[in-house]
């Protein structure tokens, strides 16, 4: 019997999902033992998949597929409408390897806009319906900008499930609560460590001294004290020691790339290896993450979410990762669709 690895100590205290579109990295780590619940993507993964000759199936048959259905519309319609097709095409591929849902994000140019991004929801959704992905197995990740929380809140109302993504604070993920999303994706790094050299930082101590270890603990505190259903997933995590560390921490699923998956299964689990020195973190270290007695008695989405625009304002770190990270997915988004454009062309 193959000895245990870190990715099978993981799997028994925590959810994993898998933060790829490559059904290859899927299968890779589906045993009889084990098989992921969720699929999470992005523009940026959609990007990586539309890139690689492996996926020119999925890619060629959403520009065939748009070019014959949509030949009297502009072009530009023609683009938007085979990035979602391409986006659902891929998820598609990963499917057959998910105990629970497929995601796919809404367009970063909609994070502000409310009705465009529940717009874009009902749109990807339809597209699932279609292609054979009951819209049970759907979620939906939208930013979590005051818009598109509320957007997150009409849509849990029509029965679409929705993923707060882009979180970086804890007034966030109680907008989120408030708004019912089915989960909440703090985000460990933020997004520019995976496209900018030297942005990573690592610490000796993950789960003490990572700045997000903190908030993080503090939001899973936070959702204990108000009985919370939304369930917290971290991402945009880099090392198995990371994964390590927010296993500690007590969230309810982490997403996890191909290559943090693959750290995960190459080592064995250990005594020393699984046992980060700093966690548990103690429910008084948690709440220093943020004022959490505020934040439970705060009504984010009243308003039209001012109380969430007046947090994103008091916290200049948490605006500027979302301004980061709106725009490398927007960045992301925009290649794929020059992609399509120039094979719509042809």
């Amino acid at each position: 019997m193959a000895p245990a690895t870190l990715l099978d100590y993981v799997r028994a205290r925590v959810t994993v999902d898998v933060d790829s579109m490559d059904p290859d990295v899927a299968a890779r780590h589906t045993t009889d033992a084990h098989r992921f619940c969720d699929m999470t993507s992005n523009q940026a993964i959609v990007h990586g998949e539309a890139t690689r000759p492996q996926r020119a199936t999925a890619f060629n048959a959403a520009v065939t597929q748009i070019r014959s259905a949509e030949a009297d519309l502009d072009l530009e319609t023609q683009v938007a409408d085979a990035l979602d097709l391409l986006t659902v095409l891929l998820a598609k591929d990963v499917f057959p390897h998910l105990t629970g849902r497929v995601h796919a994000q809404a367009s970063p140019a909609a994070a502000y806009n409310t009705e465009a991004t529940i717009q874009h929801a009902k749109k990807l959704v339809a597209l699932f319906e279609a292609h054979g992905i009951p819209k049970s197995r759907v979620c939906i990740k939208i930013p979590a900008t005051p818009e598109s929380v509320r957007a997150c809140h009409y849509l849990e109302r029509l029965g679409i499930r929705t993923l707060a993504t882009c979180l970086f604070s804890a007034p966030q993920a109680m907008a989120a609560h408030q708004a019912g999303c089915l989960y909440i994706a703090p985000y460990f790094n933020e997004l520019r460590v995976h496209f900018e050299p030297g942005v990573w930082k690592e610490y000796a101590d993950t789960a003490r001294e990572h700045p997000m270890a903190r908030v993080i603990g503090a939001i899973v505190e936070l959702y204990r004290d108000v009985g919370a259903r939304t369930l917290v997933m971290p991402a945009s995590i880099v090392t198995a020691k990371e994964v390590l560390a927010l296993v500690s921490l007590g969230p309810d699923h982490l997403t996890l790339s191909g290559a943090v998956l693959d750290q995960l299964a190459a080592a064995e689990d250990t005594a020393a290896a699984a046992a980060p020195s700093g966690a548990p973190k103690s429910s008084e270290e948690n709440k220093k993450g943020a004022d959490l007695a505020d934040v439970k008695g705060t009504d984010y989405l009243a308003d039209e979410g001012a109380a969430l625009r007046d947090a994103f304002a008091a916290d200049a770190e948490a605006s500027r990762k979302m301004a980061d990270a709106l725009r490398i997915f927007g960045e992301m988004e925009g290649k794929t669709k020059e992609l399509l454009r120039a094979a719509l062309r042809a």
